[in-house]
C-alpha cells in the first residue's frame, strides 16, 4: 500500500533518498553542530542561524514522515508542500552558486562544492516528485 502512495517503488526510494539527506544534514545541523561548523571553517558565533536552518530541515523531515506513516491519503494534495521544496533547493542552489564563483563572500581553503553540488541533487530529485506524483499531488 504504501507503494501505491507513491505511484510505484522508484518514486518512493527518491522520496526516501531526498528526504533521508535532508535528515542528514538535520542531525549536522541540530546535534552535531561545531563539527559542521568546523568542518565548512564557520565561526561559531553562526551557531544559532546554523540550528535555525537545521529547525527548518527538521520540519521538512517531519512533514515528510507524517505523509509517509500517518496521513490517510498520503500525498494526496500536498502540492504547496513539494513545490516549495523543490523552489527551496532551486533557490539555495542558485544563491549558493552566485556566493561561491561571484560574491565570493565566505569562500575558504575549505570550500568543497558541496553546497552547490548537493541543493541541485535535492532539487533535481525533488522535481522528479513533483513531476512523477503529479497525479496526486495536484488533487484538490
Amino acid at each position: 500500500i504504501m507503494v501505491a502512495k507513491f505511484n510505484g517503488i522508484i518514486y518512493l526510494i527518491i522520496y526516501v533518498v531526498h528526504f533521508g539527506r535532508l535528515a542528514f544534514y538535520a542531525v549536522q545541523l541540530l546535534v552535531g553542530t561545531r563539527k559542521f561548523m568546523d568542518k565548512f571553517a564557520i565561526d561559531h558565533t553562526a551557531a544559532f542561524m546554523i540550528r535555525f536552518l537545521g529547525a527548518f530541515f527538521l520540519a521538512w523531515i517531519l512533514m515528510a514522515i507524517y505523509l509517509m506513516f500517518v496521513r490517510p491519503n498520503g500525498v494526496e494534495g500536498t502540492w504547496i508542500f513539494f513545490n516549495l521544496i523543490f523552489i527551496t533547493h532551486l533557490i539555495v542552489t542558485i544563491t549558493n552558486y552566485y556566493s561561491k564563483n561571484i560574491s565570493k563572500l565566505g569562500v575558504t581553503d575549505k570550500f568543497t562544492g558541496e553546497g552547490i553540488i548537493v541543493p541541485f541533487i535535492l532539487m533535481i530529485l525533488s522535481g522528479i516528485l513533483c513531476y512523477g506524483l503529479s497525479d496526486k499531488i495536484y488533487i484538490i
